[in-house]
């Protein structure tokens, strides 16, 4: 008996750890409806019936505010490792002065571009002083007559 209640807490166990191992699948920021993009018609709405039926976008242009942008991002995760971005839809309105619709763009990842940082390091003028250069390359200057700050003439 007691060995039955021993497999048994064992395959609990074994059950409950690779439970915990399972993938994670989830969708971020704007979420595509086929219908609604579709509904937005290119010189019939404007800025305010866009909001109305998408929403307020994801972002707006650097340079102007004519140009919304709604993102939508699905990820999976395994386990502990860092999400993955499995799929990426950009949906660009751009408006004109008027405020109507121009153009509707749908695009994916592959006009997205990818920034990579130079390292832990940014590049900057200049020369490099010495740990010794800095705590000590002041002492000559503290003592002198006419820094600011000293009533010494």
């Amino acid at each position: 008996m007691t060995m039955r209640v021993a497999r048994l807490a064992v395959a609990f166990l074994g059950l409950s750890l690779a439970a915990g191992c399972s993938s994670v699948k989830e969708t971020h920021g704007f979420i595509l409806d086929e219908a609604l993009i579709k509904s937005v018609q290119v010189g019939t709405d404007n800025k305010d019936s866009v909001a109305k039926s998408l929403g307020r976008p994801t972002f707006t242009g650097q340079f102007s505010d004519n140009d919304w942008y709604y993102i939508s991002q699905k990820t999976s995760q395994f386990a502990f490792t860092r999400p993955k971005i499995k799929d990426e839809t950009v949906l660009h309105v751009r408006f004109d002065r008027a405020g109507n619709v121009a153009a509707v763009e749908t695009t994916d990842e592959t006009k997205i571009a990818a920034v990579s940082p130079m390292g832990g390091k940014t590049p900057t003028l200049g020369h490099k002083k010495s740990l010794l250069s800095e705590v000590f390359g002041n002492i000559s200057s503290v003592a002198q007559t006419g820094l600011p700050g000293t009533n010494q003439q």
